[in-house]
Protein backbone atom coordinates (compact mmCIF):
# COMPACT_ATOMS: atom_id res chain seq x y z
CA UNK A 1 0.00 0.00 0.00
CA UNK A 2 1.57 3.39 -1.54
CA UNK A 3 1.80 6.50 1.38
CA UNK A 4 -0.02 9.29 0.32
CA UNK A 5 2.14 11.88 -1.30
CA UNK A 6 1.67 14.74 1.85
CA UNK A 7 3.33 12.05 4.23
CA UNK A 8 6.11 10.44 1.88
CA UNK A 9 7.73 13.73 1.12
CA UNK A 10 7.19 15.49 4.44
CA UNK A 11 10.56 17.72 5.21
CA UNK A 12 12.87 16.13 7.43
CA UNK A 13 15.39 18.92 7.58
CA UNK A 14 14.77 22.41 8.30
CA UNK A 15 15.77 23.53 5.09
CA UNK A 16 13.43 21.52 3.52
CA UNK A 17 10.32 23.14 4.61
CA UNK A 18 9.00 25.35 1.67
CA UNK A 19 9.01 29.78 1.94
CA UNK A 20 9.05 29.24 5.57
CA UNK A 21 12.63 30.49 6.14
CA UNK A 22 12.25 33.15 8.48
CA UNK A 23 11.03 30.44 10.76
CA UNK A 24 13.10 27.73 10.27
CA UNK A 25 16.25 29.75 9.75
CA UNK A 26 15.52 30.78 13.51
CA UNK A 27 15.09 27.43 15.19
CA UNK A 28 17.93 25.78 13.66
CA UNK A 29 19.97 29.00 14.83
CA UNK A 30 18.41 28.37 18.69
CA UNK A 31 19.16 25.21 18.61
CA UNK A 32 22.90 25.05 17.05
CA UNK A 33 23.72 27.97 19.45
CA UNK A 34 21.72 26.35 22.55
CA UNK A 35 18.98 29.26 23.10
CA UNK A 36 16.19 27.24 23.04
CA UNK A 37 12.95 28.89 24.19
CA UNK A 38 10.54 26.56 26.87
CA UNK A 39 7.61 27.33 24.58
CA UNK A 40 6.53 28.20 20.77
CA UNK A 41 3.51 29.26 19.37
CA UNK A 42 3.41 28.96 15.42
CA UNK A 43 0.57 30.45 13.50
CA UNK A 44 -0.45 30.62 9.73
CA UNK A 45 -3.16 29.04 7.57
CA UNK A 46 -3.66 25.23 7.26
CA UNK A 47 -0.97 22.84 5.43
CA UNK A 48 1.77 25.58 5.80
CA UNK A 49 4.06 23.67 7.52
CA UNK A 50 3.23 24.03 11.32
CA UNK A 51 3.31 20.71 12.33
CA UNK A 52 5.85 19.59 10.12
CA UNK A 53 8.04 22.00 12.10
CA UNK A 54 7.53 21.01 15.33
CA UNK A 55 8.26 17.38 14.38
CA UNK A 56 11.51 18.61 12.60
CA UNK A 57 11.97 20.87 16.26
CA UNK A 58 11.48 17.25 18.17
CA UNK A 59 13.53 15.63 15.68
CA UNK A 60 16.71 18.22 15.94
CA UNK A 61 16.48 18.28 19.72
CA UNK A 62 16.69 14.89 20.53
CA UNK A 63 18.91 13.79 17.60
CA UNK A 64 21.45 10.92 18.74
CA UNK A 65 24.35 13.46 16.89
CA UNK A 66 22.90 16.71 18.09
CA UNK A 67 26.38 18.73 18.79
CA UNK A 68 27.33 17.56 15.46
CA UNK A 69 29.04 20.55 13.63
CA UNK A 70 28.52 19.41 10.41
CA UNK A 71 24.52 19.51 11.01
CA UNK A 72 24.71 23.41 12.51
CA UNK A 73 21.55 22.96 13.91
CA UNK A 74 19.64 20.13 11.48
CA UNK A 75 18.56 16.90 12.52
CA UNK A 76 20.53 14.13 10.29
CA UNK A 77 17.21 12.42 9.59
CA UNK A 78 18.19 9.00 9.41
CA UNK A 79 19.00 8.15 13.44
CA UNK A 80 16.46 5.97 15.27
CA UNK A 81 14.88 8.89 17.93
CA UNK A 82 14.72 10.90 13.97
CA UNK A 83 12.91 8.18 11.88
CA UNK A 84 10.26 7.10 15.23
CA UNK A 85 9.60 10.32 15.34
CA UNK A 86 9.96 11.52 11.78
CA UNK A 87 7.30 9.09 11.18
CA UNK A 88 4.70 9.77 13.86
CA UNK A 89 5.25 6.59 15.76
CA UNK A 90 5.36 6.47 20.03
CA UNK A 91 8.18 8.28 21.37
CA UNK A 92 8.88 8.65 25.12
CA UNK A 93 10.03 12.29 24.52
CA UNK A 94 7.63 13.57 21.92
CA UNK A 95 3.66 13.98 22.89
CA UNK A 96 1.40 14.88 20.00
CA UNK A 97 -1.93 16.02 21.42
CA UNK A 98 -4.86 17.28 19.26
CA UNK A 99 -6.59 20.36 21.50
CA UNK A 100 -9.75 19.25 19.42
CA UNK A 101 -10.53 16.35 21.11
CA UNK A 102 -8.56 17.04 24.21
CA UNK A 103 -9.21 20.51 24.92
CA UNK A 104 -10.56 20.47 28.82
CA UNK A 105 -8.97 21.66 32.12
CA UNK A 106 -8.61 17.95 32.74
CA UNK A 107 -6.58 17.11 30.14
CA UNK A 108 -4.33 20.03 30.71
CA UNK A 109 -3.60 19.03 34.29
CA UNK A 110 -2.47 15.78 32.76
CA UNK A 111 -0.35 17.35 30.61
CA UNK A 112 0.86 19.47 33.36
CA UNK A 113 1.71 16.59 35.34
CA UNK A 114 2.99 14.26 33.03
CA UNK A 115 5.67 17.73 31.77
CA UNK A 116 7.54 17.10 35.63
CA UNK A 117 8.98 14.01 34.42
CA UNK A 118 12.50 13.97 32.77
CA UNK A 119 13.40 13.22 29.54
CA UNK A 120 14.49 9.71 28.94
CA UNK A 121 18.18 10.49 28.60
CA UNK A 122 20.46 13.53 29.68
CA UNK A 123 20.64 14.79 26.12
CA UNK A 124 17.28 14.94 25.52
CA UNK A 125 14.28 17.29 25.61
CA UNK A 126 10.78 16.54 25.89
CA UNK A 127 8.40 18.04 23.46
CA UNK A 128 4.83 18.49 23.63
CA UNK A 129 3.37 19.89 20.03
CA UNK A 130 -0.36 20.56 20.86
CA UNK A 131 -2.24 20.92 17.43
CA UNK A 132 -5.13 23.39 16.90
CA UNK A 133 -4.85 25.09 20.33
CA UNK A 134 -7.18 27.82 19.64
CA UNK A 135 -9.18 25.10 21.15
CA UNK A 136 -8.30 24.51 24.45
CA UNK A 137 -11.01 26.19 26.95
CA UNK A 138 -9.67 29.27 28.80
CA UNK A 139 -9.41 26.82 32.34
CA UNK A 140 -7.50 24.84 30.13
CA UNK A 141 -5.02 27.91 29.46
CA UNK A 142 -4.81 28.80 33.24
CA UNK A 143 -4.23 25.32 34.30
CA UNK A 144 -1.13 25.47 32.19
CA UNK A 145 -0.37 29.01 32.73
CA UNK A 146 2.24 28.21 35.78
CA UNK A 147 4.48 25.81 34.01
CA UNK A 148 4.72 28.09 30.94
CA UNK A 149 5.69 30.69 33.05
CA UNK A 150 8.44 28.47 35.34
CA UNK A 151 8.90 24.82 33.16
CA UNK A 152 10.92 21.85 33.86
CA UNK A 153 14.53 21.75 32.72
CA UNK A 154 14.41 20.41 28.92
CA UNK A 155 11.11 20.39 28.44
CA UNK A 156 9.68 22.59 25.31
CA UNK A 157 6.20 23.23 24.28
CA UNK A 158 4.60 24.02 20.44
CA UNK A 159 1.07 25.59 20.42
CA UNK A 160 0.12 25.06 16.46
CA UNK A 161 -3.24 26.67 15.29
CA UNK A 162 -4.97 28.53 12.76
CA UNK A 163 -6.77 30.81 15.02
CA UNK A 164 -4.01 32.87 17.02
CA UNK A 165 -7.00 35.66 17.44
CA UNK A 166 -9.10 33.06 19.70
CA UNK A 167 -5.80 32.50 21.86
CA UNK A 168 -5.72 36.03 22.39
CA UNK A 169 -9.17 36.57 23.56
CA UNK A 170 -8.90 33.32 26.09
CA UNK A 171 -5.73 33.26 27.22
CA UNK A 172 -3.94 36.22 26.56
CA UNK A 173 -1.17 35.90 29.82
CA UNK A 174 -0.05 33.23 27.67
CA UNK A 175 1.13 35.11 24.60
CA UNK A 176 3.61 36.55 26.91
CA UNK A 177 5.26 33.32 28.10
CA UNK A 178 5.62 32.03 23.97
CA UNK A 179 7.66 32.91 21.05
CA UNK A 180 5.09 33.68 18.50
CA UNK A 181 5.88 32.78 14.91
CA UNK A 182 3.50 33.05 11.74
CA UNK A 183 4.19 31.46 9.03
CA UNK A 184 3.26 32.68 5.10
CA UNK A 185 0.94 30.82 2.63
CA UNK A 186 2.62 29.69 0.03
CA UNK A 187 2.34 30.97 -3.56
CA UNK A 188 1.42 29.79 -6.37
CA UNK A 189 5.25 29.17 -7.84
CA UNK A 190 6.15 27.50 -4.74
CA UNK A 191 3.55 24.96 -5.03
CA UNK A 192 4.06 24.44 -8.65
CA UNK A 193 7.92 23.85 -8.36
CA UNK A 194 7.42 21.43 -5.14
CA UNK A 195 4.62 19.33 -7.35
CA UNK A 196 7.21 19.24 -10.43
CA UNK A 197 10.05 18.46 -7.89
CA UNK A 198 7.58 15.62 -6.51
CA UNK A 199 5.91 14.53 -9.43
CA UNK A 200 9.77 14.02 -11.03
CA UNK A 201 10.84 11.62 -7.81
CA UNK A 202 7.64 9.60 -8.71
CA UNK A 203 8.63 9.15 -12.06
CA UNK A 204 5.68 10.90 -13.25
CA UNK A 205 5.47 13.70 -15.98
CA UNK A 206 2.83 16.81 -15.64
CA UNK A 207 1.80 19.37 -18.06
CA UNK A 208 2.79 22.90 -16.63
CA UNK A 209 -0.94 24.21 -16.95
CA UNK A 210 -2.19 20.92 -14.64
CA UNK A 211 0.57 21.94 -11.94
CA UNK A 212 -0.79 25.80 -12.24
CA UNK A 213 -4.35 24.62 -11.95
CA UNK A 214 -3.76 22.32 -8.68
CA UNK A 215 -1.54 25.44 -7.42
CA UNK A 216 -4.49 27.66 -7.92
CA UNK A 217 -6.89 24.80 -6.44
CA UNK A 218 -4.83 24.03 -3.48
CA UNK A 219 -4.96 27.82 -2.06
CA UNK A 220 -1.34 28.53 -0.05
CA UNK A 221 -1.35 25.26 1.16
CA UNK A 222 1.08 22.75 0.51
CA UNK A 223 -0.53 19.75 1.83
CA UNK A 224 -3.85 20.46 0.17
CA UNK A 225 -1.60 20.65 -3.34
CA UNK A 226 -0.04 16.98 -2.29
CA UNK A 227 -3.50 15.42 -1.32
CA UNK A 228 -4.87 17.31 -4.85
CA UNK A 229 -2.11 15.79 -6.39
CA UNK A 230 -3.17 12.32 -5.33
CA UNK A 231 -6.65 12.76 -6.12
CA UNK A 232 -5.45 13.31 -9.76
CA UNK A 233 -3.16 10.75 -10.07
CA UNK A 234 -5.84 8.09 -8.56
CA UNK A 235 -8.02 8.37 -11.82
CA UNK A 236 -5.05 6.33 -13.75
CA UNK A 237 -1.92 6.30 -15.08
CA UNK A 238 0.01 8.29 -17.22
CA UNK A 239 0.79 11.94 -17.71
CA UNK A 240 -0.97 14.59 -15.74
CA UNK A 241 -2.66 16.44 -17.83
CA UNK A 242 -4.68 19.74 -17.64
CA UNK A 243 -8.47 17.57 -18.70
CA UNK A 244 -7.62 15.08 -15.91
CA UNK A 245 -6.88 17.86 -13.61
CA UNK A 246 -10.31 19.45 -14.67
CA UNK A 247 -12.29 16.12 -14.69
CA UNK A 248 -10.43 15.03 -11.41
CA UNK A 249 -10.64 18.24 -9.24
CA UNK A 250 -14.24 19.76 -10.96
CA UNK A 251 -11.99 23.22 -12.21
CA UNK A 252 -13.65 25.60 -14.46
CA UNK A 253 -11.41 26.12 -17.25
CA UNK A 254 -10.05 29.06 -18.27
CA UNK A 255 -11.13 29.47 -21.56
CA UNK A 256 -14.76 29.70 -19.72
CA UNK A 257 -13.23 32.56 -17.74
CA UNK A 258 -12.01 34.51 -21.08
CA UNK A 259 -15.54 34.19 -22.66
CA UNK A 260 -17.18 35.63 -19.64
CA UNK A 261 -14.77 38.53 -19.95
CA UNK A 262 -15.63 38.84 -23.70
CA UNK A 263 -19.39 38.29 -22.55
CA UNK A 264 -18.96 41.74 -19.93
CA UNK A 265 -16.96 43.75 -22.43
CA UNK A 266 -19.41 43.01 -25.23
CA UNK A 267 -22.32 44.47 -22.85
CA UNK A 268 -24.24 40.86 -23.87
CA UNK A 269 -26.50 41.28 -20.95
CA UNK A 270 -28.95 38.42 -22.65
CA UNK A 271 -26.37 35.92 -23.36
CA UNK A 272 -25.41 35.61 -19.52
CA UNK A 273 -28.60 33.09 -18.63
CA UNK A 274 -27.69 30.48 -21.61
CA UNK A 275 -24.06 31.06 -20.62
CA UNK A 276 -24.38 30.58 -16.91
CA UNK A 277 -27.07 27.39 -17.52
CA UNK A 278 -24.35 25.82 -19.86
CA UNK A 279 -21.92 25.73 -16.82
CA UNK A 280 -24.62 24.31 -14.48
CA UNK A 281 -25.52 21.66 -16.74
CA UNK A 282 -22.04 20.72 -17.00
CA UNK A 283 -21.84 20.29 -13.27
CA UNK A 284 -19.38 23.21 -12.21
CA UNK A 285 -19.68 24.39 -8.59
CA UNK A 286 -20.51 28.06 -8.32
CA UNK A 287 -18.01 28.61 -5.73
CA UNK A 288 -15.54 27.73 -7.85
CA UNK A 289 -16.89 29.55 -10.53
CA UNK A 290 -17.16 33.04 -8.73
CA UNK A 291 -13.82 32.53 -6.71
CA UNK A 292 -11.97 31.47 -10.37
CA UNK A 293 -13.92 34.75 -12.15
CA UNK A 294 -12.24 37.08 -9.35
CA UNK A 295 -9.10 35.54 -9.61
CA UNK A 296 -9.27 36.14 -13.24
CA UNK A 297 -10.84 39.74 -13.09
CA UNK A 298 -7.86 40.40 -10.73
CA UNK A 299 -5.16 39.02 -13.33
CA UNK A 300 -7.05 41.33 -15.86
CA UNK A 301 -6.76 44.35 -13.32
CA UNK A 302 -2.91 43.47 -13.32
CA UNK A 303 -2.38 43.45 -16.78
CA UNK A 304 -4.40 46.73 -17.33
CA UNK A 305 -2.18 48.57 -14.81
CA UNK A 306 1.22 47.45 -16.70
CA UNK A 307 1.75 44.40 -14.48
CA UNK A 308 2.30 40.62 -15.62
CA UNK A 309 -0.24 38.10 -14.32
CA UNK A 310 1.73 35.63 -12.77
CA UNK A 311 -1.04 33.42 -11.17
CA UNK A 312 -2.46 32.19 -14.19
CA UNK A 313 -1.38 30.06 -17.03
CA UNK A 314 0.75 31.30 -20.01
CA UNK A 315 -2.33 30.97 -22.73
CA UNK A 316 -4.59 32.94 -20.22
CA UNK A 317 -2.00 35.79 -19.72
CA UNK A 318 -1.71 35.76 -23.51
CA UNK A 319 -5.93 36.41 -23.86
CA UNK A 320 -5.91 38.75 -20.61
CA UNK A 321 -3.11 41.26 -22.68
CA UNK A 322 -5.28 41.26 -25.63
CA UNK A 323 -7.97 42.46 -23.94
CA UNK A 324 -6.27 45.24 -21.54
CA UNK A 325 -7.77 48.10 -24.02
CA UNK A 326 -11.17 46.61 -23.46
CA UNK A 327 -11.43 47.31 -20.20
CA UNK A 328 -11.01 50.32 -17.52
CA UNK A 329 -9.32 49.91 -14.34
CA UNK A 330 -11.75 51.43 -12.44
CA UNK A 331 -14.58 49.01 -13.82
CA UNK A 332 -12.49 46.34 -12.48
CA UNK A 333 -12.22 47.74 -9.54
CA UNK A 334 -16.00 48.28 -8.81
CA UNK A 335 -16.87 44.88 -9.85
CA UNK A 336 -13.72 42.84 -7.70
CA UNK A 337 -15.74 45.11 -5.08
CA UNK A 338 -19.18 43.91 -6.00
CA UNK A 339 -17.62 40.03 -6.04
CA UNK A 340 -16.02 40.86 -2.49
CA UNK A 341 -19.57 42.14 -0.99
CA UNK A 342 -21.89 38.81 -2.45
CA UNK A 343 -19.43 36.28 -1.36
CA UNK A 344 -20.13 36.50 2.47
CA UNK A 345 -24.04 36.13 1.35
CA UNK A 346 -23.10 33.67 -1.55
CA UNK A 347 -22.14 30.65 0.61
CA UNK A 348 -25.08 30.38 2.73
CA UNK A 349 -27.68 30.60 0.01
CA UNK A 350 -29.49 28.48 -2.16
CA UNK A 351 -30.01 30.05 -5.53
CA UNK A 352 -26.34 30.38 -6.42
CA UNK A 353 -26.81 30.52 -10.14
CA UNK A 354 -29.58 33.04 -9.94
CA UNK A 355 -26.68 35.18 -7.96
CA UNK A 356 -24.04 34.39 -10.25
CA UNK A 357 -26.51 35.19 -13.01
CA UNK A 358 -27.65 38.84 -11.58
CA UNK A 359 -23.86 39.78 -11.00
CA UNK A 360 -22.67 38.98 -14.65
CA UNK A 361 -25.94 41.35 -15.79
CA UNK A 362 -24.69 43.98 -13.52
CA UNK A 363 -21.58 43.38 -15.21
CA UNK A 364 -22.65 43.30 -18.38
CA UNK A 365 -24.76 46.47 -17.74
CA UNK A 366 -21.62 48.94 -16.12
CA UNK A 367 -21.68 51.49 -18.57
CA UNK A 368 -25.13 52.14 -17.65
CA UNK A 369 -24.86 52.32 -14.17
CA UNK A 370 -24.71 55.39 -12.13
CA UNK A 371 -21.25 55.79 -9.11
CA UNK A 372 -23.16 57.26 -6.07
CA UNK A 373 -19.58 59.44 -5.14
CA UNK A 374 -20.13 61.03 -8.49
CA UNK A 375 -23.57 61.65 -7.60
CA UNK A 376 -22.99 62.75 -4.37
CA UNK A 377 -19.88 65.01 -5.42
CA UNK A 378 -21.93 66.76 -7.59
CA UNK A 379 -24.81 67.50 -5.61
CA UNK A 380 -22.38 68.93 -2.62
CA UNK A 381 -20.31 71.35 -5.47
CA UNK A 382 -20.88 74.35 -4.84
CA UNK A 383 -19.44 76.07 -7.60
CA UNK A 384 -22.19 77.01 -10.42
CA UNK A 385 -22.01 75.62 -13.66
CA UNK A 386 -20.75 78.04 -15.99
CA UNK A 387 -19.75 75.69 -18.52
CA UNK A 388 -23.74 75.08 -19.17
CA UNK A 389 -25.29 78.02 -20.41
CA UNK A 390 -28.96 78.14 -18.66
CA UNK A 391 -31.78 77.39 -21.30
CA UNK A 392 -34.61 80.12 -21.84
CA UNK A 393 -37.92 78.97 -22.28
CA UNK A 394 -40.28 80.81 -24.85
CA UNK A 395 -42.62 83.51 -23.71
CA UNK A 396 -45.76 81.36 -22.80
CA UNK A 397 -42.99 79.24 -20.20
CA UNK A 398 -43.74 76.16 -21.55
CA UNK A 399 -40.50 74.21 -22.83
CA UNK A 400 -40.86 72.27 -25.81
CA UNK A 401 -42.27 69.04 -25.69
CA UNK A 402 -43.63 70.33 -22.31
CA UNK A 403 -47.51 70.30 -21.65
CA UNK A 404 -48.69 73.82 -20.54
CA UNK A 405 -49.45 75.86 -17.69
CA UNK A 406 -52.08 77.24 -16.10
CA UNK A 407 -54.41 75.32 -14.04
CA UNK A 408 -55.83 72.89 -16.30
CA UNK A 409 -52.67 71.54 -18.19
CA UNK A 410 -49.74 69.12 -16.84
CA UNK A 411 -47.28 71.36 -15.58
CA UNK A 412 -43.66 72.58 -17.34
CA UNK A 413 -41.00 70.42 -16.87
CA UNK A 414 -38.26 71.53 -15.01
CA UNK A 415 -35.35 69.81 -16.34
CA UNK A 416 -33.23 70.23 -19.54
CA UNK A 417 -34.29 68.01 -22.79
CA UNK A 418 -31.31 65.23 -22.99
CA UNK A 419 -28.71 65.49 -25.27
CA UNK A 420 -27.73 63.31 -27.46
CA UNK A 421 -25.61 60.36 -25.65
CA UNK A 422 -21.86 60.02 -26.35
CA UNK A 423 -20.26 56.82 -26.83
CA UNK A 424 -18.40 55.59 -23.86
CA UNK A 425 -14.62 55.88 -24.63
CA UNK A 426 -12.37 52.54 -22.97
CA UNK A 427 -12.29 54.16 -19.42
CA UNK A 428 -15.59 54.43 -19.10
CA UNK A 429 -15.01 57.62 -17.81
CA UNK A 430 -17.91 58.70 -20.56
CA UNK A 431 -20.55 56.78 -19.83
CA UNK A 432 -20.24 57.75 -16.11
CA UNK A 433 -20.22 61.54 -16.83
CA UNK A 434 -23.49 61.05 -19.42
CA UNK A 435 -25.15 59.17 -16.30
CA UNK A 436 -24.31 61.41 -13.52
CA UNK A 437 -25.55 64.53 -15.58
CA UNK A 438 -28.99 62.52 -16.17
CA UNK A 439 -28.79 61.92 -12.39
CA UNK A 440 -28.63 65.55 -11.45
CA UNK A 441 -31.13 67.58 -13.79
CA UNK A 442 -29.79 71.57 -13.31
CA UNK A 443 -33.17 74.07 -13.85
CA UNK A 444 -33.58 76.24 -16.36
CA UNK A 445 -34.29 80.16 -15.89
CA UNK A 446 -37.18 81.49 -17.84
CA UNK A 447 -38.64 84.54 -18.98
CA UNK A 448 -39.96 86.96 -16.04
CA UNK A 449 -43.57 85.51 -14.87
CA UNK A 450 -46.17 87.13 -12.35
CA UNK A 451 -46.79 85.25 -9.05
CA UNK A 452 -48.86 82.26 -10.19
CA UNK A 453 -49.44 79.32 -7.53
CA UNK A 454 -49.89 76.85 -10.98
CA UNK A 455 -46.80 77.85 -12.41
CA UNK A 456 -44.70 78.12 -8.82
CA UNK A 457 -46.31 74.53 -8.91
CA UNK A 458 -45.03 73.70 -12.11
CA UNK A 459 -41.68 74.88 -10.75
CA UNK A 460 -41.33 73.28 -7.44
CA UNK A 461 -38.72 70.60 -8.34
CA UNK A 462 -36.49 73.12 -10.52
CA UNK A 463 -36.47 75.28 -7.20
CA UNK A 464 -35.35 72.19 -4.96
CA UNK A 465 -32.60 71.50 -7.20
CA UNK A 466 -31.56 75.12 -7.15
CA UNK A 467 -30.91 75.21 -3.64
CA UNK A 468 -29.78 71.56 -3.07
CA UNK A 469 -25.97 72.49 -3.84
CA UNK A 470 -25.71 75.86 -1.30
CA UNK A 471 -28.60 74.48 1.12
CA UNK A 472 -29.19 70.29 1.22
CA UNK A 473 -31.38 70.47 4.38
CA UNK A 474 -33.54 73.15 3.05
CA UNK A 475 -33.74 71.25 -0.35
CA UNK A 476 -34.92 68.24 1.42
CA UNK A 477 -37.25 69.59 3.91
CA UNK A 478 -38.80 71.77 0.40
CA UNK A 479 -39.21 68.28 -1.36
CA UNK A 480 -41.42 66.91 1.90
CA UNK A 481 -43.41 70.55 0.98
CA UNK A 482 -45.83 72.12 -1.41
CA UNK A 483 -47.07 75.80 -2.42
CA UNK A 484 -50.91 76.33 -0.90
CA UNK A 485 -51.34 79.86 -1.62
CA UNK A 486 -50.53 83.23 -3.12
CA UNK A 487 -51.68 86.30 -1.69
CA UNK A 488 -51.02 90.01 -2.07
CA UNK A 489 -47.86 91.62 -1.78
CA UNK A 490 -46.11 88.46 -3.13
CA UNK A 491 -45.96 86.13 -0.42
CA UNK A 492 -46.28 82.60 -0.91
CA UNK A 493 -47.72 79.82 1.80
CA UNK A 494 -45.86 76.42 2.42
CA UNK A 495 -47.31 73.77 4.13
CA UNK A 496 -45.13 70.63 4.77
CA UNK A 497 -46.96 67.38 3.64
CA UNK A 498 -46.45 65.74 7.88
CA UNK A 499 -45.58 68.12 10.23
CA UNK A 500 -41.61 67.59 11.08
CA UNK A 501 -39.76 69.97 13.93
CA UNK A 502 -36.46 69.62 11.39
CA UNK A 503 -38.03 70.29 8.18
CA UNK A 504 -39.95 73.51 9.43
CA UNK A 505 -36.84 75.15 11.08
CA UNK A 506 -34.56 74.69 7.69
CA UNK A 507 -37.75 76.58 5.95
CA UNK A 508 -38.11 79.18 8.98
CA UNK A 509 -34.23 79.87 9.02
CA UNK A 510 -33.99 79.80 5.36
CA UNK A 511 -36.80 81.98 4.36
CA UNK A 512 -34.48 85.15 2.25
CA UNK A 513 -32.76 81.71 0.28
CA UNK A 514 -36.52 80.68 -0.96
CA UNK A 515 -37.13 84.28 -1.77
CA UNK A 516 -33.57 84.54 -3.72
CA UNK A 517 -34.69 81.44 -5.86
CA UNK A 518 -38.00 82.56 -6.83
CA UNK A 519 -37.04 85.47 -8.03
CA UNK A 520 -35.00 84.33 -10.67
CA UNK A 521 -38.36 82.82 -12.27
CA UNK A 522 -40.91 85.22 -10.40
CA UNK A 523 -39.61 88.67 -9.64
CA UNK A 524 -42.90 89.24 -7.91
CA UNK A 525 -41.89 87.44 -4.44
CA UNK A 526 -41.23 89.07 -1.82
CA UNK A 527 -41.86 86.79 1.47
CA UNK A 528 -42.41 83.05 2.27
CA UNK A 529 -44.61 82.22 5.54
CA UNK A 530 -45.22 78.35 6.68
CA UNK A 531 -48.70 77.12 7.38
CA UNK A 532 -48.95 75.59 11.20
CA UNK A 533 -51.05 75.36 13.83
CA UNK A 534 -51.56 79.00 14.57
CA UNK A 535 -52.03 78.16 18.67
CA UNK A 536 -49.09 76.08 19.11
CA UNK A 537 -45.81 77.63 19.19
CA UNK A 538 -42.99 76.28 16.75
CA UNK A 539 -41.51 73.79 19.23
CA UNK A 540 -37.78 73.56 19.38
CA UNK A 541 -35.90 71.43 17.17
CA UNK A 542 -34.65 68.05 17.73
CA UNK A 543 -30.79 67.50 17.56
CA UNK A 544 -29.81 66.94 13.46
CA UNK A 545 -27.62 63.62 13.21
CA UNK A 546 -25.38 62.37 10.34
CA UNK A 547 -27.93 59.28 10.67
CA UNK A 548 -31.08 62.00 9.44
CA UNK A 549 -28.91 63.97 7.03
CA UNK A 550 -27.96 59.99 5.97
CA UNK A 551 -31.68 59.23 5.20
CA UNK A 552 -32.87 62.16 4.13
CA UNK A 553 -30.04 62.26 1.24
CA UNK A 554 -31.11 58.90 0.50
CA UNK A 555 -34.78 59.30 -0.01
CA UNK A 556 -33.56 62.53 -2.19
CA UNK A 557 -31.73 60.37 -4.50
CA UNK A 558 -34.70 57.89 -4.26
CA UNK A 559 -36.75 60.64 -5.62
CA UNK A 560 -35.06 62.03 -8.47
CA UNK A 561 -34.39 59.01 -10.17
CA UNK A 562 -36.17 55.47 -10.57
CA UNK A 563 -33.27 53.69 -11.63
CA UNK A 564 -31.14 54.87 -8.69
CA UNK A 565 -34.10 54.16 -6.14
CA UNK A 566 -34.75 50.52 -7.64
CA UNK A 567 -30.74 49.96 -7.14
CA UNK A 568 -31.17 51.81 -3.52
CA UNK A 569 -34.13 49.07 -2.72
CA UNK A 570 -32.53 46.00 -4.44
CA UNK A 571 -29.10 45.85 -3.01
CA UNK A 572 -29.58 48.09 -0.08
CA UNK A 573 -26.98 50.74 -0.62
CA UNK A 574 -26.18 53.51 1.34
CA UNK A 575 -24.15 57.03 1.18
CA UNK A 576 -20.88 56.83 1.72
CA UNK A 577 -19.05 60.69 2.29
Amino acid sequence: MSIALARKYRPKRFADVAVQSHVSTTLKGAIARGRVAHGYLLCGPRGVGKTTLARVLAMALNCERRGDPTLDGEPCGECASCTRIWAGSTSLDVVEIDAASNRGVDDARELRERAMYAPSGDNHYKVYIVDEAHMLTREAWNALLKILEEPPPRVVFVFATTEPQKIAQSAAPVLSRLQRFDFKRIGPGEIRERLSHVLKEEGIDAEPEALAAIARAADGSMRDALSLADQVLSMGDGRVTTERVRDALGLVPEDEFIAILDLIADRRAADVFPTVARLADAGIDFGGLLTGLADMLRAQLTVVLGGAAIDVSDRAREALIARRDRFAASDLLRMLQAIGELEPRFRKSGQQQLLIETLLVRFALLDRAIELEDVLRSLDDQTPRASVPPRREPSGGTPSGGGGGGSGGNSPSPFVRPEPRPAPRADGSGARAEAVSRAVPRPVAAAEEPLDLNKITGRWDALVERLRAAKPMLASALEHASPIAVTAGGALTIELDESNDIFAHAITTGRSEIVSALREWFPGAERIELRRDEDAALPPPKRLTDEMVRAERIASLKKRDPVLRAAIDALDLDVVD
